[in-house]
């Protein structure tokens, strides 16, 4: 365990996997957060950035900042998200190294590996292959933020670790239906199905994708009990090790929501990489597993979403 009165910076702690950072270093005791947000600091800012690590020295960093979103917002927005998550994560690691950070933690994705990867993904498949065309300007931009922090260390010894979540939903999720991951998109659309009584809902593709799915809380524990392990290198894959199909997850959230409609799969849009299952080895042997099951975790999603997203005006109006 690292001290409780270190100081612990989170970029990105407004979103879905910073705040999940936030809430259980607050639940481990942890008093000195530093925050700060989009407008107190422009992280596409490489000056702001510098000026900001000098002038906090932190001794802790947690990089959860990036630019995200599902399959249509990666492949309309490609220039946005390559530019955007390159600059951010070469602004953030570059200033932490230059302010002395001891520790780093880099939160990646599990789209950095190849399309066709053999299943379950061990953390050696990196680079073994071509990536998932939908999403490669996203991966390629988290590939090089990898690829930083282990030349970081290579070259002057630092600790910086990288992560790699699987599909990762929760709290404080996007619910915008243009821009969202598969599992808070569903959950709004059978939702708002619902509400009006719709009589059915349509999904994107044709539901045989197998996905793994990880609540974000866990993922925070997961970050957090490495850090505490002083584990100061190498790439961790961070899931469940266990995936179902999109139509499977479909009818759980059509069953967790109450929806009584039928389901129609669009096969013109794409499902994207067919499989996507984590090997979860490394952090098992470490002595890390996850405490949500899929079922629960949408259950406590959906509850949230109702007290703290689901503004009839917004909801309606998209």
């Amino acid at each position: 365990m690292f001290p409780t009165d270190a100081k612990i910076y989170i970029a990105g702690h407004g979103g879905m996997v910073g705040s999940a950072l936030v809430r259980r270093l607050q639940r481990g005791g942890y008093t000195r957060l530093i925050t700060r947000t989009r407008h107190e600091l422009n992280l596409l800012d490489q000056t702001a950035v510098l000026d900001f690590m000098l002038a906090v020295q932190p001794d802790y960093v947690f990089l959860a900042a990036a630019k995200v979103g599902g399959i249509q917002a990666n492949n309309r927005y490609r220039a946005d998200f390559i530019y955007q998550n390159l600059t951010i994560e070469t602004n953030i690691v570059h200033a932490a190294f230059a302010a002395g950070v001891p520790r780093l933690m880099f939160l990646g994705s599990s789209c950095i590996y190849p399309r066709n990867c053999p299943q379950p993904i061990k953390e050696q498949y990196l680079l073994s292959g071509s990536l998932e065309s939908t999403n490669e300007p996203y991966a390629v931009a988290k590939i090089a933020g990898i690829k930083l922090c282990e030349s970081f260390n290579r070259q002057y010894g630092t600790r910086y670790v990288c992560v790699m979540p699987t599909n990762l939903y929760g709290p404080h999720d996007r619910f915008d239906l243009e821009n969202s991951h598969v599992i808070p998109a569903l959950l709004r659309k059978f939702h708002e199905a619902r509400e009006r009584r719709e009589d059915c809902v349509t999904v994107w593709g044709t539901g045989a994708a197998r996905r793994e799915f990880l609540h974000v809380d866990d993922l925070a524990d997961a970050c957090v009990f490495l850090m505490e392990r002083n584990v100061g290198e190498g790439l961790f894959n961070i899931g469940t090790g266990v995936d179902m199909t999109i139509r499977e997850l479909a009818l759980t959230i059509k069953d967790v929501v109450g929806f009584q409609g039928g389901i129609v799969f669009d096969s013109r849009k794409p499902d994207g990489t067919p499989r996507k299952l984590l090997d979860v080895g490394r952090m098992q042997n470490l002595g890390w597993q996850p405490r949500y099951s899929v079922r629960a975790g949408l259950e406590q999603v959906y509850q949230w979403y109702r007290q703290h997203a689901c503004d009839p005006c917004q909801a309606l109006a998209g």
